[in-house]
């Protein structure tokens, strides 16, 4: 329903339920900075905040030339609205998303669309700066980072609009958008994953040689994560695969635990780059899925 702007991706009892933790920690960018917005007069103070090292894009007009004298060596003078959160949402919108197993529950992309959304209205209100790519084997949309209300609504009319057509193309897209974001922040991808392993933790592993801040959401359909099915079944292929007619009995064994190396393949990447990996189902209720992970990461305790 475009009209309605996208809100429905965001469910006010879990926004209610997410906004209990009272997140305001900036999930780390600057090192481990968690808490309150310092500033009182946050995104619009100049007031000086501290030093970084200089690093290739920035603005050298904010190079500290005395401290250059001192230690031979580039600093930046990093101001208050330097050191807001800078976010960008990557949604895989490619055609194995739309899977859905059950009726009663989300496709992947529906769930994968409310956890953005969910995110996105997080951050800004936080007002913190966010932005949008949707994509498949190549970008579809980019939003660039804002935090203006209005930004709100252009991000889940994007959300509304995605159109799961086309094939997975991961690691491309992840180098093209990490080549895009200059300026060091928080990337948040949202995604089945299904690409070559190897592929999707080298784009990865660019955005934090970028130094970014990256978050994984791995969403799964419950019926991917659990193959329940019994009777003989014709399996359709999406991404231009055509369809099989099987026994699933005869090949739950092993496609479970082809399905747990492809999942550990991929969180040993994320673990050794560092980067945050959260297995979700589309059976997780999303409170209960998004509130254990933020807890955990801006060391919180749920009530």
């Amino acid at each position: 329903m475009a009209g309605e702007g996208g809100r429905r991706f965001l469910d006010p009892k879990t926004l209610t339920k997410i906004s209990r933790l009272d997140i305001r920690a900036r999930l780390v960018v600057e090192g481990f900075v968690t808490g309150l917005h310092r500033s009182p007069y946050h995104g619009f103070s100049v007031e000086f905040a501290e030093h970084r090292e200089y690093v290739p894009g920035d603005d050298i007009k904010h190079i500290d030339w005395k401290v250059y004298a001192r230690s031979d060596r580039y600093y930046i003078k990093q101001y208050e609205e330097e050191t807001n959160l800078t976010a960008t949402i990557l949604l895989d919108g490619s055609e194995s998303m739309k899977y859905q197993s059950d009726p009663e529950l989300p496709s992947k992309l529906e769930y994968g669309c409310t956890v953005a959304a969910s995110l996105l209205y997080l951050i800004l209100r936080q007002r913190d700066a966010v932005g949008l790519v949707t994509f498949d084997e190549e970008i579809r949309k980019f939003i660039p980072p804002a935090s203006s209300p209005s930004h709100r609504n252009l991000m889940l009319n994007a959300l509304e609009n995605v159109t799961p057509t086309k094939r997975t193309s991961l690691g491309p897209v992840l180098h093209t958008m990490a080549d895009r974001v200059k300026r060091k922040g928080l990337v948040i991808l949202i995604s089945d994953l299904l690409d070559d392993p190897e592929k999707v933790i080298s784009g990865l592993r660019h955005f934090r040689h970028r130094r970014h801040e990256v978050i994984v959401f791995h969403v799964m359909d419950v019926a991917e994560r659990t193959f329940p099915f019994n009777a003989m079944t014709r399996f359709e292929g999406l991404e231009e695969l055509g369809h099989v007619i099987c026994d699933p009995g005869a090949l739950r064994s092993a496609y479970l635990e082809e399905l747990e190396q492809f999942m550990g393949e991929i969180q040993h990447g994320c673990r050794t780059d560092r980067i945050d990996y959260v297995p979700l189902d589309t059976s997780q209720p999303l409170d209960v899925a998004l509130t254990s992970y933020l807890a955990t990461r801006s060391g919180m305790k749920l009530s």
